[in-house]
């Protein structure tokens, strides 16, 4: 399954970002090849709008699963229309790398 963790920056050792719809990346994690992908957050300075964009670029990117600190509404209904699972972790006092590694 692919994951996307939601990053301030575009490496594994960039922080954690506890926001959906405004992070700065997406880290895409291929939990059956162990490959990471960095995507830029295309809703990031949306005005209007953003956990909708963000969350049709998950789907777009193929992701099953989203790990962030919180959805709102509009992101949460978008992304249970489309069955993607959403996680939520409430530390962002850690880097991606360490929750790809809970993810293995």
């Amino acid at each position: 399954m692919k994951t996307i963790i939601t990053s301030t920056g575009n490496t594994t050792g960039a922080q954690f970002d506890l926001r959906f719809g405004r992070a700065a990346w997406f880290c895409l994690y291929n939990d059956e090849t162990g490959e990471t992908t960095f995507h830029e957050n295309k809703a990031l300075n949306n005005g209007h709008g953003a956990g909708q964009m963000a969350a049709e670029q998950v789907f777009e990117l193929g992701a099953g699963k989203v790990i962030s600190g919180d959805f709102g509404p509009t992101a949460k209904d978008v992304l249970d229309r489309l069955k993607i699972q959403m996680v939520i972790i409430d530390n962002d006092n850690q880097a991606v790398s360490e929750i790809i590694k809970k993810l293995k």
